[in-house]
């Protein structure tokens, strides 16, 4: 049989880097665990933009289709500021989760011990957190039509539109309740039901699916603006939320920083199966592209090394690896290694991004 098949898009500003550290961990796993794939490499944000006038070349586009996953780290930075909308680096991110169609977007918020007095809550609030957010990816405000800039009379109206189907909030609602089972078995539907039917219809085809499917997972309602003050006052009460895509865009950032670092936290974005059996799938960091940083080896590569663990758990059932990466970085930050982003404690030296990566392959091997 032939290895499975993963496409990099590093992109821009610190995704080389800390992409650098993650290719290291794929070589590794082909040389220790005989775990191979077979990797190409390819151009996306602001690089793709440079070389090909777009932020995303369609051989690009059909490479994701073909591989079995995508590893993307960040696009973006302030050279392309004025660039036309159409073609930012940012859309050619957005055209790989449409056109993959990648609708389920995991965001995890996981607290290392080690970490625990980083967050800007109390230690008691935050230590032990793991929640994770489901984000539907591909259609709602950010996709819906109309949508523009429009003059209307003596002035500039902008329009958005909040749109979805019932069946694009099913196939949500299946992935969330789907995850839940491997977890603690709770989802947490939030939207904003009191105020748009586009909420009331959320909540409702939740509920159906739920009834229907999954009447073994526990299921509760809230609308988003409760659930970002319930986040910050007692986060662990939550174990999978469902949301859709504007809430989560929000509310999944709010949770990276209940860990103290963007840093720290990787994504996933699936879509459904391919003929193989696995997922349509993208898995990338939560932070951006960071361009103050940028070639000082300052960059934290965590989010995007746990990326790969998220790679490895729901694209390629290797879930006992994706632990493997998960507790070498636990050992690694209980040692006491911190880049500059989790500075907090006097006296401490930050590690190079390099360096990171150096430490967390040493326990790698340590757990051989």
């Amino acid at each position: 049989m032939s290895n499975p098949s993963l496409l990099i898009l590093a992109g821009d500003g610190i995704g080389p880097e800390v992409m650098d550290e993650v290719k290291r961990i794929i070589d590794w796993y082909g040389d220790k665990r005989g775990l191979k794939f077979d990797v190409s490499e390819d151009l996306v944000g602001g690089s793709a933009y440079d070389k090909h006038g777009t932020p995303l070349h369609d051989d690009t586009m059909a490479k994701a289709q073909e591989v079995d996953a995508v590893l993307l780290g960040a696009v973006g930075g302030p050279k392309y500021d004025n660039l036309d909308f159409s073609v930012k680096p940012e859309r050619g991110l957005l055209r790989l989760r449409k056109e993959m169609d990648l609708f389920s977007n995991l965001r995890p918020a996981q607290c290392f011990d080690a970490l625990a007095d980083f967050s800007s809550l109390k230690r008691d609030v935050v230590a032990g957190l793991d929640i994770v957010i489901v984000r539907e990816l591909t259609s709602g405000i950010y996709f819906g039509e109309p949508r523009g800039i429009i003059n209307e009379g003596n002035e500039r109206v902008g329009i958005n539109t909040q749109r979805y189907t019932e069946s694009e909030i099913a196939r949500v609602a299946r992935s969330a309740f789907e995850l839940a089972r491997r977890r603690d078995n709770r989802v947490c539907s939030m939207e904003k039901a009191n105020v748009m039917e586009s909420g009331v219809l959320w909540r409702e085809v939740v509920q159906e699916i739920h009834d229907a499917e999954y009447p073994d997972v526990e299921l509760t309602h809230m609308y988003a603006d409760a659930g970002a003050m319930q986040l910050c006052r007692w986060p662990k009460q939550f174990d999978v939320i469902v949301t859709d895509n504007l809430f989560g865009d929000m509310l999944s950032d709010m949770a990276a920083m209940l860990t103290g670092s963007l840093g720290m936290l990787p994504s996933a974005s699936l879509g459904l199966p391919m003929d193989n059996g696995r997922p349509k799938a993208m898995y990338e960091p939560v932070h951006g592209s960071a361009p103050d940083i940028a070639g000082q080896g300052k960059a934290n590569p965590i989010a995007c090394i746990l990326s790969l663990a998220m790679a490895l758990r729901y694209s390629f059932d290797q879930g006992d690896e994706a632990t493997r990466i998960e507790n070498a970085i636990e050992k690694v930050l209980a040692d006491g290694l911190r880049t500059a982003d989790l500075l907090g404690e006097e006296g401490v030296t930050p590690v190079s991004t390099t360096e990171m990566g150096d430490a967390i392959l040493a326990a790698l091997d340590a757990s051989l």
